[in-house]
This record gives C-alpha cells, structure tokens and sequence, in this order.
C-alpha cells in the first residue's frame, strides 16, 4: 500500500460525521435516471479523443427501503438521516487524441472501456448527503466500448476507430468510495435563492485511487430539493436523488473541484500485468456549469464540464464534454 493510498484511507475516516439539525422528510418514490456524457457536442475537431462518452442508467429506492445491515451501517456512519440504496450501471468510453493510426502513439492516452455496476448506500439530513458506493467491473474489451462506439459510427454513417487492438486487456475492476456534500444557504438576490455545495470525495480501489474537493455555487429557486446535478464520477456530482420542494424548481450553478491522483488503470494498466500506458499528471482540476429543471416528477439537468490534461504529453488544453441526465419519481 503505497503513501497515497494510506492518505486517503486516513482522510476516509476522518470525513466528519456531523448530525442531522432537521431530519429531512421521508419520501415514498424510487427515482430513475439516464444520463449520458460525451465530448462530440463540445471538443470539435476530432469528435472522438480522450474520454468519448459515458452512459448510466441508474435506480434509487425510496427512502427506509434499505436491508438492516446496510442501514445499521450507516446509522454507524452518519448519525442520522434518511436512508436509500441505489444501483446503477455504467459504460464509459476512452481513447487516445489520434485515432487514425492502427497502432497508437505510445505517448498518448490508451484506449480501454469500462463497464461497471454501482451498489450504493445515501443518507440525507436538512444538509447534507452522505454516499457509501461499492463499483464492481470490468476495464477491457468485455466492456464492450468498441462494440458501441464503431456500431454507433456505423449508424451515423462515420468511418471506424482504428487501435482498439491495443486497448487495456481485461481486468477486473473494484471501487469503494465515499463522499460528503454540504449545502450551506448563502441568502436570496432579487427574491432568488443562492448557496454553496462543498464537498469531499474519497476513491480507493484497483481502478483510480484519488481524493476530490470542490464546490458548487447554485442560483435559483427551490434549492433544497437536491444537492446538484449528477455526473458520471469522477467529478462533482450530487446525485440521482431530488424532492422537489415547489411545483416548479430550476438553478443554475458553477462548481470547481480538484482531484490528487494516485493510481488511474485507465492511464498506468495494472501495475503486475503490464499494457499500454502513459506518465500521469497527479493534480487535476475541473470546471463545470449549467442548469437543472424539476417539474411534473422529473428533473432535466445538463453541465458543461472542462478539465485539465490527465496525462504528460496531452495536447488540445482543455478536454471539454457535455452531461445530460433525465431523472423520473415513481
């Protein structure tokens, strides 16, 4: 276990547990999402470079629907709250800048897919949110990432990715996170509501071991029915969960976080088996803003994200990409 990784493991635990000052209200729907992410809409010119796309749908119970082990655990975590338990299945799609050469340079990001199941526990106060998640997968082509990208190619009438060949070979994928968003109300401007989402994101396992900080800064009316819009993690997100606390609620927000990286699969492959790989860049950074509307049980929301090279050596600036996500109560 190597320095970073007993860093975060002590910051784990030491994540304060700080108590409910008002029990939220319990909520009887499950929630569903699907969401995608993709950098076609935004990078330009190539489409497809670094981290092409990420899909999820996901599932969240209603609140108390949690099995007694699980529950005992969070009541031990996070001194109160409500309880949910949440599943989700996601896919994302990674590939070098140049795409055109069978054989990708060496000094580029690898290709490589990963397909990964989320158990999650939550637990929400007045707040905060608490996230306990379990990710189990695969990084490798049973990911099925050049299936989809070149079948969805073959449908847009675009020509096929060369190099997938070269991709990270199969290897199982395991992820244990923890995270802590607070909401803090900073006041109303003009009759609107304003406040500030910080949080602290944990990730240890054979996939990536990083820390996350950031923060959000929302503008808006009915603020208190979610902790922000959701991402594919990494990167700051609040979540499927939202209680809309009026018949029409909408924000528009602006977050920043950064993120010290100690092991990325994606970029390094594993450690005793070899692949492709490239020299990481440990400190990274993103910006994001957009827009969430909940109405009629539902929630659209969309974030523009731009961050930081991942990697020695990347080129373009910026990798920019879209997320969208469309959440439903039943």
């Amino acid at each position: 276990m190597n320095f970073r990784t007993i860093t975060a493991l002590v910051a784990v635990l030491a994540i304060p547990s700080i108590a409910a000052r008002a029990q939220q209200a319990a909520d009887p729907s499950s929630i569903w999402t699907i969401q995608d992410e993709n950098a076609s809409v935004l990078a330009g010119n190539p489409p497809d470079r670094l981290y092409v796309n990420g899909l999820r749908l996901g599932w969240t119970s209603p609140t108390g629907h949690v099995p007694d082990f699980l529950a005992n655990l969070g009541r031990a975590l996070w001194d109160g709250g409500q309880q949910r338990v949440g599943f989700d299945l996601t896919q994302q799609i990674y590939t070098p800048i140049g795409t055109t050469a069978s054989v990708p340079s060496p000094y580029d990001r690898p290709y490589a897919g990963v397909l990964l199941g989320n158990f999650s526990l939550m637990s929400d106060t007045e707040d905060t949110r608490s996230v306990l998640s379990l990710s189990l997968g695969v990084v490798g082509p049973a990911a099925g990432a050049e299936t989809v990208q070149n079948g969805f190619h073959d449908i847009i009438g675009q020509a096929h990715i060369n190099g997938w060949g070269s991709q990270i070979q199969n290897t199982p994928a395991v992820e244990i996170l923890h995270e802590r968003t607070w909401r803090l109300p900073i006041g109303t401007v003009a009759g609107l509501e304003t406040d500030a989402l910080p949080s602290l994101t944990i990730g240890l396992g054979d996939l990536r071991d990083y820390i996350q900080t950031g923060v959000t800064f929302r503008f808006g009316q009915g603020l208190a029915s979610d902790f922000g819009v959701p991402r594919v993690r990494p990167g700051l997100s609040g979540g499927d969960v939202f209680m809309p606390t009026r018949p029409f609620a909408w924000y528009i927000f602006a977050g920043v976080d950064g993120q010290a990286v100690g092991y990325d699969l994606l970029l390094q492959s594993h450690p005793f088996r070899g692949g492709p790989h490239v020299s990481t860049i440990w400190d990274v950074a993103e910006m994001q803003g957009g827009f969430a509307v909940m109405a009629y049980g539902m929630r659209l929301t969309f974030a523009y994200v731009a961050q930081t090279p991942e990697f020695n050596g990347q080129s373009g600036g910026m990798h920019q990409f879209g997320s969208a996500a469309l959440s439903f109560r039943f």
